[in-house]
């Protein structure tokens, strides 16, 4: 799908990403649930809270809510908040607009990242690893998919190479799994890994 042309806009702000969903542009936007997410909660359940930042259209949220998790999905971006409230259906009030710098309150057993670091401009990236390493409990998993390639003009804005990853939440957290992605959407095929990372006692 071309982009259609948007005013400009920095892609940490709710209105870049308020256009995209409002002009039904979204090509990050899986509309399902992968492999990974499922075969995590299969093989080790979180025991507590769960969290979907950058939530968007809310499918990881809905499975969650309907494998009987405690799960919150919170987006800062208004419009994609309104298009995740039909997926969501009986589970819409799992959904919260706001921002998950400020408005995430841990400790949460499990965050699940899925195209919301590499949304995120670089120089948001220490703050992302810092907010991570306060609302994951002690034992619990910051997991998901991590975007890995070349190019500074995003979003996406990729992670260089691993030890870019490792710089940001090594200390706090340990990696814990490691496994190659083939269930990608076009935009991020090739480009993925499935990594968990468990926070340090």
């Amino acid at each position: 799908m071309a982009e259609p042309s948007f005013p400009r806009a920095d892609a940490d702000a709710p209105e870049f990403w308020d256009m995209r969903w409002r002009a039904g542009f979204t090509p990050w936007d899986a509309g399902r649930v992968p492999r990974h997410l499922r075969e995590l909660v299969a093989s080790r359940r979180p025991a507590g809270r769960v969290l979907v930042p950058g939530c968007g259209s809310g499918h990881d949220v809905r499975f969650l809510a309907e494998c009987g998790l405690d799960v919150e999905g919170i987006d800062f971006s208004e419009a994609a908040i309104e298009a995740a409230r039909p997926v969501l259906g009986p589970h819409a009030a799992r959904l919260r607009h706001g921002d998950f710098f400020a408005d995430a309150d841990g400790p949460f057993a499990l965050v699940y990242e899925r195209a919301f670091l590499c949304a995120l401009p670089r120089r948001r990236w220490p703050d992302w690893a810092a907010r991570m390493a306060a609302v994951v409990a002690p034992g619990g998993e910051l997991a998901g998919y991590f975007l890995f390639g070349a190019g500074d003009r995003g979003p996406p804005f990729p992670l260089r190479d691993a030890a870019e990853l490792d710089a940001l939440l090594a200390g706090p957290f340990e990696r814990v799994e490691d496994l190659a992605v083939d269930d990608s959407i076009a935009v991020f095929a090739g480009k993925e890994r499935w990594q968990a990372w468990r926070r340090r006692a």
